[in-house]
């Protein structure tokens, strides 16, 4: 990666993602002519339950990250560690346990945002920590019922208790994250950190603080309960009286790209021509649900590829650890991989997530086949 690469300020990259968002514009277009359909229909293709709720995060991100907070979090986190390698693998680790307990985009909200701030006040390779992050968040959600969309999924399906899900997710998540330290101490260099010239500290508010807290908790508890319109009116229209700036800061592109994805990958997966070829394959057990598992993941990324699969594959096990590991390769794996990627405003951010990621997930996906086989 080139120094200039590590060293732009946040304010002076792209968004990084853009390219994306017209090719999937692009698809939709295509499957318009191809397979007419209502208006309706459309809308009924995207998961606003899903879009919603990021629309909400990312405001409430934009207040704490307005509020000054992760600017003075990141001075105190900068005085206290010594060299990069320290700071990813901290970094690495919050991510994965913050992950299996409040879920992998949330967890991501919270320290991509840190991690760009700590990149701004010193030379530090932005780009390969927020790979890391999302390889993280990917790897430490899956052992937990309630760390992703797939694994809720598919122990509802299951009827496993919540602790037994976990320990059938437990060697396959070992794995991941084994690889996801030694990734970490390979990639990250244990160079001293050396800090940019100060500039003029951003100044805290606390109170635009404290009150994204209240909106965090509140939205959470709102998404809980499903009352997601009532959660979003409260948290826009509270920034929209308050903190106006606030609002214009979202990345609205990325709500895009999410519901653009929904469209195009469950038309995709809806193709006569994709379900033939399920009913033909031999992907009921064993190594070849894994497989299947992680190559459809590829394509429509691990959630739709989960849905999709849970006809046709009765090894449960098999398709959990291939839907997780499938997490890993190509962007489009993990939606995870997009917010992280967005979050951090990188202008090469896909060349570098699919230099570190495609092997990743080679080399994960060997070392867990081998496992089962075993």
């Amino acid at each position: 990666m080139s120094a200039a690469e590590t060293s732009a300020p946040p304010a002076e990259q792209g968004g990084g993602g853009n390219g994306l968002l017209w090719v999937l514009v692009a698809v939709a277009v295509l499957f318009a002519f191809l397979r007419p359909r209502a208006p309706m229909d459309w809308l009924k293709l995207v998961d606003w339950q899903t879009v919603g709720a990021l629309a909400g995060l990312l405001a409430i991100t934009q207040g704490v990250e307005k509020s000054g907070m992760l600017q003075a979090t990141a001075q105190r986190l900068l005085a206290r560690t010594t060299n990069q390698r320290s700071l990813a693998l901290l970094l690495t680790a919050s991510a994965a346990l913050l992950s299996a307990l409040v879920t992998n985009d949330v967890s991501l909200f919270l320290l991509v945002p840190l991690t760009r701030v700590l990149a701004s006040q010193a030379h530090l390779p932005l780009a390969r920590l927020v790979v890391l992050q999302a390889l993280a968040v990917n790897a430490g959600s899956a052992l937990t019922p309630i760390g992703n969309p797939q694994n809720l999924y598919l122990w509802h399906r299951s009827g496993e208790g919540f602790f037994a899900f976990m320990g059938m997710m437990g060697p396959t998540v070992a794995i991941m994250l084994f690889w996801l330290f030694v990734a970490t101490w390979l990639l990250v260099p244990r160079t001293p950190i050396a800090l940019k010239a100060e500039t003029e500290p951003a100044p805290v508010q606390p109170r635009l603080l404290a009150l994204a807290g209240v909106l965090f908790v509140g939205f959470v508890i709102a998404l809980d309960r499903h009352w997601l319109l009532a959660g979003l009116g409260v948290v826009f229209g509270v920034f929209l009286v308050s903190y106006p700036r606030v609002l214009r800061g979202i990345d609205w592109a990325l709500l895009a790209i999410i519901a653009l994805m929904f469209v195009d990958l469950r038309q995709l997966a809806e193709l006569p021509a994709i379900a033939a070829l399920l009913g033909q394959w031999p992907i009921a057990e064993g190594w070849r649900a894994y497989l299947a598992a992680i190559v459809t993941s590829q394509f429509i990324s691990n959630v739709p590829a989960a849905i999709l699969l849970d006809r046709y594959v009765h090894d449960l096990p098999a398709l959990a650890a291939g839907v997780s590991v499938g997490g890993f390769g190509c962007v489009l794996g993990s939606l995870a991989n997009l917010i992280a990627l967005r979050l951090a405003k990188l202008p090469n951010g896909l060349r570098e997530f699919h230099r570190i990621s495609i092997p990743f997930l080679l080399v994960c996906a060997a070392s867990a086949l081998l496992l089962r086989l075993g």
